[in-house]
């Protein structure tokens, strides 16, 4: 299978995308999946930052790491990854019109992570920021780790049986069978509200 490259994007960088790139890092490791995994910001307000303090800390909570520091999305990510995974509609709506300027050298497929919430009614990644203590950043943990979980047996599908990624029949790809090669999931400390 060749090198997925995936870029995860949200407003910030600091808090939703940085806990996708690491959950997917993490997961693609264990599973022996050599894609490349990244995130970035719409916004430049904490360009060269670490994650959110808070974010940090569930990692810890759930023995995952990061070197991250957050960046900006730019033009050549059009160009260079596959997908482009971001975190609510407002910046699907913001990527699709980018994507429209890059024009045909644009590559990559925008996507919307919250696509794969168990929920019908949950329908985008919740953003942790502006709420106090832990418990907003570990529900949105569990929000992202769930989604990447099924996002990369999606891709996964997609790549191995040639499949193109077709949204709207989104859930017939969810209800195969999980492959041999990855029926081990990784076990979260974290728990839901």
């Amino acid at each position: 299978m060749r090198c997925i490259r995936i870029l995860f994007v949200c407003l910030g960088n600091t808090c939703r995308s940085p806990m996708a790139e690491t959950f997917m890092k993490s997961y693609c490791r264990e599973l022996g999946l050599s894609w490349q995994i990244d995130s970035a910001a719409l916004r430049s307000w904490n360009l060269g930052r670490c994650p959110d303090e808070r974010c940090l800390k569930i990692f810890e909570e759930n023995h995952l790491s990061t070197e991250h520091y957050t960046r900006m999305l730019n033009w050549k990510d059009f160009q260079n990854f596959d997908y482009i995974i971001c975190m609510d509609e407002s910046n699907v709506n913001e990527l699709k019109a980018m994507s429209q300027m890059v024009g045909e050298t644009c590559k990559a497929q925008i996507q919307h992570l919250a696509l794969y919430l168990f929920r019908k009614d949950e329908r985008t990644i919740e953003d942790p920021f502006c709420t106090f203590g832990l418990n907003g950043f570990r529900r949105t943990f569990d929000q992202i780790s769930c989604c990447c979980r099924r996002l990369l047996l999606v891709i996964y599908y997609s790549e191995h049986h040639g499949y193109r990624l077709i949204w709207n029949n989104i859930w017939k790809y969810l209800s195969l069978p999980i492959p041999t090669s990855l029926n081990r999931m990784p076990e979260t400390k974290s728990t839901a509200l």
